[in-house]
């Protein structure tokens, strides 16, 4: 079973990379994601739509794709409630991808019907989850030709390109299908646009392992919190492995940038989730935080943007504010790193457990960040600190860290874990393999020592070493403490020395004879 799915997940990414390739032309890679996705979400909806009317029928043979529009009017009211947006009969994918090459107005209709797919909602419960989706997929864009004609030729390629794309049936779980091709699409250009990729998306690995330990050994949760959201990527490894049903109340995330905000909310429906399990807000997460009446989260994860600036103590109301006040200082307005790790804080539940993914400077900078950690090891909220490897991330080679966040320990220590071995080599970047996570989930598991990779170290020794909360700083790793025999060295260097004497003598006594030869 599953060689037969790698083998579909192989085929499937082969024609994504080809559509890719084929179509992108004058179009920028980064920029012409937001074609491949927002069709490829079009696809989707219009195939979910049609799969969930059909099974509603008793007539096997019904097909919804079929209808008239004014017959399938009957039952907008009803879809509405349940799947959060309604298609038309002739809007939807198949039907308008059967019609382009005969539609001299493509790109009008298309417009009207992206309009309409989001007007269906206006007024009802999924109206802020629909809204605005289709904005990143402009038809009548100099991007995809100069001419009308030029910009619906490529419409047409587009619309048969994700049209062709392998994405089975329903009953061989589709929704899995789709939701891997817009992952495989996301890493493909997150890789190749570098930084600006980066920046929203975490490798799929990294998102498990910080599921996964804030999971352990649960089976379910109540509800998931990412502030810094981006494509939603890290809140879906919930869904994949809990299964959605198990995310009893729903997935929340926060997030600044409008396209990755309208990229998270399609990833969501994407991954079938209903827009009722679901509630991705856009906003600024620490001047203008959205979940006040949904707080605490039992599961918070997060990959903050590194070292941003922020208003900080130029804001006089963040002083006061219940999310950093209690550290009695705020992060430094150039590096607000910490002033997220403490909102995530705030908002975790007493049962909860957060994993933050952090760059190395947080862990050991003075002034500001240093009273932060303060408040934080003496109130005994930090639970562990893991040092990852380099190179896991797209647009960064810096060996990042995680930090482990609970209210509930059991002890007064934190545990510092190395793994900055724990990878595979993958094309040009590192990755973490299932045995990679495996071993650093154990090793948070058990909490003891194991000879360079896990060591538990009582608060008090950390205050006494400024709060460092570093791991090289508690554990040496394999190679870095190195035994110098100072008889063997002393002896080394007088052989170098007496070589030099050597090679010296040898240079005078050439340039002597030189200097005879050319006299003579």
């Amino acid at each position: 079973m599953n060689n037969k799915k790698e083998y579909e997940r192989d085929e499937l990414h082969k024609a994504i990379w080809k559509i890719a390739n084929d179509l992108r032309g004058s179009v920028d890679g980064w920029d012409f994601k937001q074609y491949v996705l927002g069709f490829l979400f079009y696809r989707f909806i219009s195939e979910n739509l049609t799969n969930y009317i059909n099974k509603l029928e008793p007539d096997d043979n019904f097909d919804y794709s079929k209808l008239s529009d004014e017959q399938a009017e009957y039952g907008r009211e009803e879809t509405l409630k349940e799947k959060g947006f309604y298609i038309l009969p002739s809007e939807l994918f198949c039907n308008v991808r059967k019609n382009a090459k005969n539609d001299a107005d493509l790109n009008v209709t298309l417009n009207s019907i992206f309009n309409n797919i989001e007007n269906s909602a206006k007024g009802t419960d999924s109206e802020d989850d629909m809204k605005g989706l289709f904005d990143d997929i402009d038809v009548n864009s100099n991007k995809l030709g100069n001419t009308v004609k030029e910009r619906n030729d490529k419409l047409v390629k587009i619309l048969d390109s994700i049209g062709e794309l392998p994405l089975g049936n329903y009953q061989d779980n589709t929704i899995d299908v789709f939701g891997d091709a817009y992952e495989f699409l996301m890493t493909m250009y997150a890789s190749n646009a570098g930084k600006s990729g980066g920046e929203f998306f975490t490798p799929q690995e990294v998102g498990e392992l910080l599921a996964k330990i804030t999971l352990m050994d649960k089976k379910e949760v109540n509800k998931v919190y990412d502030p810094c959201c981006g494509s939603g990527g890290l809140l879906l490894k919930f869904a994949k492995i809990l299964g959605k049903n198990n995310v009893k109340d729903g997935f929340y995330g926060q997030e600044v940038n409008l396209t990755t905000y309208n990229l998270a909310r399609i990833n969501m429906f994407l991954h079938d989730i209903n827009y009722n399990k679901f509630n991705i807000a856009r906003g600024d997460t620490l001047t203008d935080p959205k979940y006040w009446d949904d707080e605490p989260f039992d599961a918070i994860v997060s990959n903050p943007p590194y070292s941003i600036k922020w208003e900080g103590k130029s804001n006089p109301l963040l002083i006061n504010d219940e999310r950093f006040a209690p550290a009695g200082i705020l992060a430094p307005e150039s590096k607000a790193d910490l002033a997220f790790t403490m909102h995530m804080l705030s908002w975790l539940s007493s049962k909860g457990t957060a994993a933050i993914v952090e760059f190395p400077g947080v862990l050991y900078r003075g002034g500001a960040e240093g009273k932060i950690r303060k408040y934080l090891i003496d109130n005994n909220f930090v639970d562990t600190v893991i040092q990852l490897p380099s190179d896991l991330f797209f647009g960064t080679s810096i060996a990042t860290c995680i930090l482990v966040l609970k209210k509930n320990k059991t002890d007064n220590s934190v545990l510092f874990v190395d793994a900055s071995k724990e990878f595979v080599r993958n094309t040009n970047k590192n990755k973490l393999s299932n045995e990679n996570i495996d071993n650093i989930l154990s090793l948070l598991k058990n909490r003891f020592y194991v000879e360079n990779k896990a060591i538990l170290v009582p608060n008090e020794e950390i205050a006494d070493n400024n709060y460092n909360i570093s791991v090289n700083s508690y554990l040496k790793t394999v190679g870095e403490e190195i035994v110098i025999d100072i008889v063997e060295l002393n002896k080394n260097i007088q052989e170098i020395v007496a070589k030099q004497d050597k090679v010296r003598k040898e240079l005078d006594e050439i340039i002597r004879e030189l200097e005879s030869d050319y006299h003579e």
